[in-house]
């Protein structure tokens, strides 16, 4: 059997604008080099690389019962993600101004649904049931994962958290990092990647990967040892959900048996591969790009 991972987290449709160069804080005009829409949100970029790996995976979000929502629950659906939807006012949606360097401006045009999120006894038991039969859990960051962390150690499987771009003393984020198996995280709010990665080991985590974007990633394990991993070569098209999409080969080969290097290699390959497309993995483009 394959195996089975729950994400936990959001999904949304985006609109992708590419520009030369972010706008300067000031009245002007600028013209895109091209835009896009497409589904966004770094738990379905995770659930989507999982499900084409060959994990059986669940994405658990929350969507709106608009025309936004249905075109992600229809795209997810067709990608192979398992949904299991929790009905919202709106569906999530962003304006992310991108740059071919990788630099993003992210505008959110409806907010996360955190505010929506009361407690619901038989719902979260529900939940529960399906992470106690998962291999491993994801839950990302936002208002609503961080309230389930508790149930998710309850279950006793691996839990596996995204901290993005976690700078050491973030308040929100602490929750994530006690309860953590694995860690991962960006550089951009450090200056040195490895002392913070070591850091986020003090709470127990097996170890702690931090992407370096084209430098590739590094990592940190519980007895001290530290790996890196190179960028593989690729033509980058598109930087959105990179980093989901090293962190879902690193799990997938995790599962498969493979040690930590091995893994980053499966994460740097992987990442590579979703380079190519605009969209958040390949497995869009013929749902969403006219032939």
């Amino acid at each position: 059997m394959p195996p089975s991972v729950l994400v936990h987290g959001p999904a949304s449709w985006n609109r992708i604008v590419l520009l030369d160069r972010l706008p300067a804080p000031v009245p002007h005009t600028v013209f895109a080099d091209r835009s896009w829409e497409t589904v966004g949100g770094t738990s379905a970029g995770k659930a989507l690389g999982l499900a084409t790996l060959g994990c059986d995976t669940v994405l658990a979000t929350r969507l709106g019962v608009d025309d936004d929502g249905e075109r992600v629950r229809y795209l997810l659906d067709r990608a192979g993600v398992r949904l299991r939807v929790t009905p919202s006012a709106a569906t999530e949606k962003h304006l992310n101004l991108m740059t071919p360097r990788g630099e993003r401006l992210s505008i959110y045009l409806a907010p996360p649904a955190d505010g929506e999120d009361p407690a619901d006894p038989r719902g979260d038991a529900a939940l529960q049931s399906v992470m106690a039969t998962a291999d491993a859990l994801v839950l990302d960051l936002s208002a609503a994962s961080r309230r389930l962390l508790p149930l998710a150690r309850s279950t006793g499987r691996p839990l596996w958290v995204d901290l993005h771009d976690y700078d050491g003393t973030a308040v929100f984020h602490q929750p994530f990092l006690e309860a953590a198996d694995a860690v991962f995280l960006n550089a951009d709010a450090t200056d040195d990647p490895e002392a913070l990665a070591r850091r986020c080991l003090r709470f127990g985590a097996s170890f702690a990967v931090c992407t370096l974007g084209a430098e590739g990633a590094l990592a940190v394990d519980a007895a001290g040892g530290a790996h890196r991993v190179a960028a593989a070569p690729t033509e980058v098209v598109d930087t959105n959900g990179a980093g989901d999409a090293f962190f879902a080969g690193v799990l997938q080969a995790h599962l498969a048996g493979a040690g930590l290097p091995e893994a980053l290699e499966a994460g740097a390959a992987h990442a590579a591969l979703v380079l190519r497309s605009r969209h958040l993995h390949p497995v869009l483009d013929a749902l969403l790009d006219p032939l």
